[in-house]
């Protein structure tokens, strides 16, 4: 059953969409604020509705105006995209009212997994294995009892924003304050406590789920390095991982999936111990939309997401078992972001007066969402594009994508392809050493190696 497709988002997610509506023969609709009528995912698309003003508030994130445009267009199905309004269960059910099918779950696992404290009692009811925490009052309380250090974290919140680290008593009132600034903008102030894991591994299973009761697992991306809690570089398969661990996570992952009634592509995301052990992996969150990392698994399976995502929202069950999913390979994605890691990640808006990005080919993926002469603007998110490498092996996937991203050129805005290079090539992840807190701790020294090398 196809239709038109509004895609209700922006940059490279939306042109990725396109593509792959296109490669279909589904009509693709983009949607564009005033700041983006003459963006790439405009021009992607087979047509385009305008949605508002250039804040996001008041455009991609407008649920009226959003199916105001559905609506105009004609469209059947509603893409999310990720970010914006992709995790929103009050937008699955607009959809719904307005008679268009959104193509993700249903507006109750949206629910049952939007909130971190409520989603840590369905993955403990569902036998998958939580962090010592603790969500409501009396947090003071709970930190001495878990034992310092503690991560604070928005219960409503995404992104990396609405986290602090407290390794200290003293700190914790400070954290808490600064936390909840930061989660108002979700519209859920509200905190939780997790004991900290360090030095840690951040590990996530990629599912699938049609309407018919098939719910299997794609294999497990290592998420590992981040800066602010935002990942940078991903992974697929995960470094240690071996059948039995992968399998196992594999489980728990699947048995969320179906506790929540889960309907099409979702992420289930764990926290682990470095080095990994079975017994020291716990659940942290799910995230019930696609993830910008997902080319790692489409190129390691052969399979293309997005297009899974059309067929089980028009319908179709799963014509393959788990035992059908091929891991093929090593895949690492980088994002290409403008932002300055000599200023500490500082993003970097302005006029794209030039960029080049290297040309796919065998094992080189570009999804790119902008090109040269376009604007970036500081409203939205401040990634360019995504580079891809697939390889036999890993050692070989690290190396294809720093040369990719050494072929980076930009002007008007400072990029950060150096210094995603040289992290490729730090020791910490060729012996696949790294922790969530690396890029964070090493950006001076990565900084000083990327400036060594462009005087070279």
């Amino acid at each position: 059953m196809t239709g038109p497709v509004l895609i209700a988002n922006r940059g490279e997610i939306a042109v990725r969409i396109a593509r792959t509506c296109r490669k279909l023969g589904w009509p693709s609709i983009a949607v564009f604020s005033d700041a983006d009528a003459a963006a790439l995912h405009v021009e992607a698309a087979d047509r385009a509705e305008h949605v508002g003003p250039p804040h996001p508030r008041e455009s991609y994130l407008c649920i009226p105006a959003i199916i105001a445009a559905a609506e105009r267009s004609g469209a059947r199905y509603v893409h999310p995209g990720y970010g914006f309004l992709s995790e929103n269960a009050d937008f699955a059910e607009a959809c719904a009212k307005a008679g268009l099918i959104f193509i993700g779950p249903p507006p109750s696992a949206i629910r049952a997994m939007g909130g971190k404290a409520a989603a840590r009692v369905l993955a403990e009811k569902a036998g998958v294995p939580c962090l010592p925490g603790h969500a409501g009052e009396g947090l003071a309380e709970a930190a001495e009892r878990i034992g310092y250090p503690v991560m604070v974290k928005a219960i409503g919140g995404g992104g990396g924003r609405g986290m602090r680290r407290v390794a200290r008593a003293e700190d914790l009132a400070a954290a808490l304050d600064a936390a909840r600034r930061e989660a108002a903008i979700f519209g859920d102030d509200r905190l939780m406590l997790e004991k900290l894991v360090e030095p840690a591994r951040h590990i996530e299973v990629q599912i699938l789920a049609d309407a018919h009761g098939h719910v299997l697992h794609l294999h497990e991306r290592d998420c590992t390095l981040q800066r602010r809690h935002q990942k940078l570089v991903e992974e697929c398969p995960a470094p240690g991982m071996d059948a039995a661990l992968r399998a196992e996570l594999g489980r728990r992952a699947c048995a969320l999936a179906r506790a929540v009634g889960y309907v099409g592509a979702g992420t289930v995301e764990f926290i682990a111990e470095a080095p990994l052990h079975p017994d020291r992996i716990w659940f942290m969150e799910m995230n019930t939309r696609l993830q910008v990392e997902h080319p790692v698994t489409e190129m390691v399976t052969g399979l293309d997401l997005v297009e899974w995502q059309l067929r089980i929202a028009a319908g179709e069950a799963l014509p393959f078992t788990q035992e059908d999913i091929r891991l093929d390979g090593h895949a690492v994605e980088a994002r290409l972001c403008a932002e300055d890691a000599a200023r500490n990640f500082l993003p970097s808006p302005g006029r794209l007066n030039r960029l080049d990005l290297p040309r796919e080919a065998p094992g080189l993926r570009v999804d790119a969402g902008f090109r040269a002469g376009d604007l970036l603007t500081p409203y939205y998110d401040s990634m360019i594009a995504k580079l891809i490498a697939h390889a036999p092996t890993r050692e070989a996937a690290l190396a294809q994508l720093a040369e990719a991203l050494d072929a980076v050129r930009a002007e008007g805005v400072r990029i950060n392809a150096p210094f995603l290079a040289a992290a490729l090539r730090s020791p910490e992840m060729r012996e696949a050493r790294m922790t969530t807190g690396l890029l964070e701790a090493a950006r001076k020294r990565l900084v000083e190696e990327t400036l060594k090398e462009q005087a070279a």
